[in-house]
Parts: C-alpha cells; structure tokens; sequence
C-alpha cells in the first residue's frame, strides 16, 4: 500500500485528492459530507482508509471546491456533481486495476452519492445519515424532536422526575402536540428517497440511531414506504466518534466492498 496526494481540475479550479493505494480490484470513493476536509471528523476518514487499504482496498478522498485543500468557492452539496464526477475519474485514472467502484459518504454527501453516484460510475453505495431536511427548516429535525419527548415518556426515570416536579408533564404533552402534525416531505427528502429507491440492493444505509439527521430520514423513508437494507448502530454520534462505532461503521463498508 502507499499513499500519495494528487490534484485534478474542475471548472477551472484545482481539486487535491489523497489515494491510499493497494492491489485491491475494488475500490472505495470516500466522499466527505458538510464542510468537513477529506481526513474526515477526528481524521476518521484518513485513519479508515490507512486500515481498508492495508488489508487490499484502494481508498480515494477529496475535498471538494471551497474546502480544505481544493480552490475555488464552497457551494454546498447541491453543487458537488462535477466535483464527485471528477474525483471518481482521478481514482480511476490513478489507480487503474480498480474496477469496481463504491462510494461511502456520510450526511449530505451521502445524498450526493444517492443523487449522482450513478454518473460517477460507482457501483455500490454506503449511505450514512442521509440529509433530507432543508435548511430553512428548524433544527433538530421535527421527527428528531418527536422522539426526544417519546423516549421521555419511557423512561421510568422521566416520571419519577415529573413526580418530584423536576420535570414538567405539560411541558411534554405540549411539546409533543407541537410536533404531532404530519409535515409534508420536502422536496429534497422527495429527491433523495426517489434517489435512494433508484439504487435497490446497491445501496446500504448506515443510521447513528440517536443522530437527529438519521432520525429524520428513517421518519420520512417510513412514511414514503421504503424499506432499503439499513444497518443501525447504537450510537448518537453523526459522525460516528464513540467508542465501537468506527469498527461497526468499518464492518458495514467492508461487506460492502467485498459483495459480488
């Protein structure tokens, strides 16, 4: 295995990529997700691709215009087509025995995948925490909020504190009705679930069970009716930062990448 940094051009701005490479005949495009550079949070993507590519899987990474390394102005997820199309033909490029490709990306590059892996000529998907909210919508997600209050009225603890006033009963019920009305799906859930359905069986979702992202996207794939292969690790972390959930979040990637 080796590592080298390479850059490559779009739309007249400079992209630099790192590729940890291996003899691997499959590879994995680690697309990152907000703002984040392309060593990932707590330089987990970095340190994840060091492992992956030891054991014989090419990695590639990016950073995308405006972020990290690469020129040029950061326009969100929703203007990262010609960047991911890019990154995936300077992975090919770079490490030519890779024939099969999959892309993993978490947040909204994981909805980037979703929308335009397709193009990129990945294979498979790793999904991790789909976007689907809108930004002007409030934060957390209304289905995060919702089971926030629910997970309250379980917990045995919760009534012993409404017993002892340290917890108002009111103040749930009302927070409750506040987020009891269906909302309408937005278009960019509409967009990304239509997206993910498009994959079937390419696609594997990866949930944090109590991240508020993840939460509203299992809320709104119940109510559109889709049931895609979903593993979920019992953490709250968005990025997967705890204890366990690097290795959980590893395994669900390797069976990816070793699926015929």
């Amino acid at each position: 295995m080796s590592r080298c940094i390479l850059t490559f051009p779009v739309a007249g701005e400079t992209l630099v990529g790192t590729l940890d490479d291996a003899l691997g005949t499959t590879g994995l495009l680690i697309v990152s997700g907000g703002n984040e550079v392309r060593a990932g949070a707590h330089r987990g993507m970095a340190m994840l691709a060091a492992r992956l590519a030891k054991a014989g899987t090419p990695v590639f990474r990016y950073d995308r215009r405006g972020v990290g390394d690469s020129s040029g102005d950061n326009r969100g997820f929703r203007a990262a087509q010609d960047d991911l199309l890019a990154a995936a033909a300077a992975f090919r490029a770079a490490a030519p025995h890779v024939t099969r490709v999959v892309g993993f990306g978490n947040c909204d590059a994981a909805t980037t995948l979703a929308w335009w892996g397709r193009d990129a000529g990945c294979d498979a998907l790793v999904l991790a925490n789909p976007w689907t909210v809108e930004a002007a919508q409030a934060l957390p997600p209304r289905a995060a909020i919702k089971a926030h209050y629910l997970a309250q009225l379980r917990d045995p603890a919760a009534w012993k504190r409404i017993a002892t006033r340290g917890l108002s009963l009111g103040k749930l019920i009302r927070g409750l009705s506040r987020v009891a009305t269906r909302e309408q799906p937005s278009d960019l859930a509409q967009r990304t679930l239509a997206a993910i359905a498009a994959w079937g069986t390419d696609a594997t979702l990866v949930l944090a069970r109590g991240d508020g992202t993840a939460i509203a996207y299992a809320d709104a794939a119940r109510h559109a009716g889709m049931t895609p292969h979903t593993v979920t690790i019992d953490t709250g972390s968005h990025s997967f930062a705890r204890p366990g959930d690097a290795a959980a979040l590893e395994a669900v990637i390797r069976q990816a990448l070793s699926a015929p």
